[in-house]
């Protein structure tokens, strides 16, 4: 089994988490690797860019966008929750988090911005600053220091406030 153990992780409540419980045992019974699960956030977070973009014509896709943004989150813990049960945890898993975290955030900011409902340049500023507190964080912890996951910016709250 591997020996690696991430230094920083985010803060996942419980109920939030007991979600996946199943599902992580099936992922690891059936060696589906962490990061499958990671990419395929990007699918998730695809469909609700689409739902944002044609909201402005269809606005009761706004009730469906939420959900699939809560769908990116879930995939997002579950890659790592996966990634520790089944010992493959490591430093490259480490950047494959990250790296479809960025792409969903742009992708879903980008929907908002040309959906009608917001100003576009705020859609791709909200876009921008995701991007930049995330790479705050990763380069924080690349110095030794403790990375913080909270704030308005943070992942779950930017999703939750959008």
């Amino acid at each position: 089994m591997n020996e690696y153990k991430p230094k920083s992780r985010r803060p996942i409540a419980g109920l939030f988490r007991k979600t996946a419980d199943g599902v992580v045992k099936f992922c690891v019974k059936h060696d589906i690797h962490p990061d499958i699960i990671s990419y395929s956030s990007i699918m998730a977070s695809i469909v609700a860019a689409l739902c944002f973009w044609k909201s402005g014509n269809y606005p009761l896709l706004l009730f469906i966008a939420p959900f699939f943004c809560y769908m990116r989150l879930w995939l997002n813990m579950l890659d790592g929750m996966v990634a520790l049960s089944s010992g493959k945890a490591s430093l490259h898993g480490e950047v494959i988090n990250e790296f479809p975290d960025r792409i969903s955030d742009i992708l879903i900011f980008a929907g908002v911005a040309h959906s009608g409902w917001s100003i576009m340049s705020l859609g791709y500023l909200g876009a921008v600053f995701a991007v930049l507190t995330a790479y705050t964080g990763i380069f924080g912890q690349a110095v030794g220091v403790q990375r913080e996951f909270s704030g308005v910016m943070s992942k779950p709250w930017r999703m939750v406030l959008l």
